[in-house]
């Protein structure tokens, strides 16, 4: 990035620089071939998991973004964060349960998922370097207890979430999403997750999971990615009746109610990002054979559980 900079200011003129110094900075990243302006400073960068970097911004770059002063003095390079965060993974593994039911797994799970909420770079650093022993904590079969206790074990939103209350507002709903550009969608309705059933808003960890995988393994831009939730209802009663359940309380919606609100995300989605993939995932076997039959002609999509290998 500092290369970046040095060819813009050879390319500007000397008046043209005192000018531009009169006015707020702006962050050059490098996103493959073409740059990212950034319209952010100081803590706004360091709580943005884009693109905060830690203590491994340059003392050039801190100065740059209004940095200095909020970090630790000492620069630790990339390589040297990802190493201190594996020795304390593989310490905190010993002490990060909360209990009974908090499982070895899921106590990776958790550290990665914090880890993950502050710097993503380093998340999927982490995560491709290991990715055998990951890969069955960010996805199954890790993520089926993720679900099954996702009310609890939320901290951070990632991801969208549409409901039966926001028809008529999709349309405007997907300019909230704060990525200009999305090349793939995860979707699920929550209603049939791996073999536990319908997990109602819970749902929403396969999609993040699935995701995960796709940007580790597959090289997708983690910026370009977007998990999402349609909230419909759910029929699991336990969660009706949970207080602390983060999903709408009502029973699910059922024919024509249900397709419309699905219709309505999709218009939506497409009409934001044309070039989108959406993927369907662990939906309802009648509504997975049904939907797909019904957009598969008109939109870029598929249903991993009828169409994969």
């Amino acid at each position: 990035m500092s290369s970046i900079s040095r060819n813009l200011r050879r390319s500007l003129a000397p008046d043209r620089l005192r000018r531009l110094s009169q006015h707020p900075r702006e962050y050059v990243t490098s996103e493959c071939h073409r740059p990212v302006v950034l319209h952010k400073r100081g803590p706004d960068i360091l709580h943005d998991p884009w693109f905060n970097r830690g203590t491994a911004f340059s003392m050039t770059e801190r100065d740059r973004l209004g940095l200095r002063g909020l970090l630790p003095p000492n620069v630790v390079s990339s390589q040297q964060q990802i190493d201190r965060f594996m020795l304390d993974l593989k310490r905190l593994q010993r002490y990060a349960r909360d209990g009974p039911s908090d499982t070895y797994p899921l106590a990776k799970w958790r550290i990665l998922n914090r880890l993950h909420d502050r710097n993503e770079t380093m998340y999927y650093k982490v995560l491709i370097d290991n990715i055998e022993e990951y890969a069955p904590i960010v996805y199954t079969p890790t993520v089926g207890l993720v679900c099954q206790n996702y009310s609890g074990l939320f901290r951070r939103p990632r991801g969208m979430y549409f409901s039966a209350e926001d028809r008529g507002e999709m349309m405007s709903m997907v300019y909230n999403w704060p990525a200009d550009q999305v090349d793939m969608i995860v979707v699920t309705d929550g209603s049939r997750i791996l073999g536990l059933g319908d997990l109602g808003v819970h749902g929403i960890g396969i999609a993040i999971g699935k995701l995960d995988l796709y940007v580790a393994a597959a090289g997708i831009n983690p910026q370009r990615v977007l998990p999402v939730m349609i909230d419909v209802g759910t029929n699991n009663e336990k969660l009706l009746k949970d207080p602390l359940y983060l999903g709408l309380q009502e029973h699910r919606l059922e024919g024509d109610e249900y397709v419309s609100v699905i219709d309505e995300f999709m218009e939506a989605v497409f009409t934001r990002w044309p070039n989108v993939i959406v993927q369907f995932e662990d939906f309802q076997s009648k509504w997975a054979f049904r939907l797909l039959q019904r957009y598969r002609k008109t939109y870029r999509m598929f249903n991993d559980d009828v169409q994969a290998f």
